[in-house]
């Protein structure tokens, strides 16, 4: 796994656990004003099914501000918005921030490349999130 998108996914390797690395996302989401909508806790799901799971969150959050002019453009994108962040540790128990590439995002909904700053400016906080 790489910092190089794969199938329109950036993963990027955190030198943190899964919950510190989401509390340092959300950290730097709340100083910008950016709503998180939901927490969604994968592992902690499948425990309380019986089930065991590597640590994996995730966390969607977004801009009504960023967002809505991108939907008015191009609506199919509302499908990948909010943004998401997953939190996952692999089997040698490294952990990953994954996230849409919004190039990605810009070419699958053909949104107008002067609205992809609404969505790309969010790459430096993930980068930021897991040194």
């Amino acid at each position: 796994m790489s910092a190089s998108p794969q199938n329109g996914l950036i993963h990027l390797p955190s030198k943190h656990s899964v919950d510190e690395t989401m509390q340092r996302l959300e950290a730097l989401l709340q100083e910008r004003g950016v709503t998180v909508f939901a927490r969604i806790d994968h592992s902690g799901e499948a425990a309380k099914v019986g089930l065991t799971m590597r640590p994996t969150k995730l966390l969607i959050f977004g801009s009504p501000k960023g967002g809505t002019p991108l939907m008015q453009a191009a609506p199919s994108i509302a499908i990948d918005l909010p943004l998401k962040a997953l939190f996952w540790e692999d089997g040698d128990g490294k952990v990953w921030l994954t996230y849409n590439d919004p190039a990605y995002l810009q070419h699958r909904h053909n949104v107008p490349v002067e609205l992809l700053p609404n969505i790309a400016g969010v790459s430096g906080l993930f980068t930021r999130t897991v040194e």
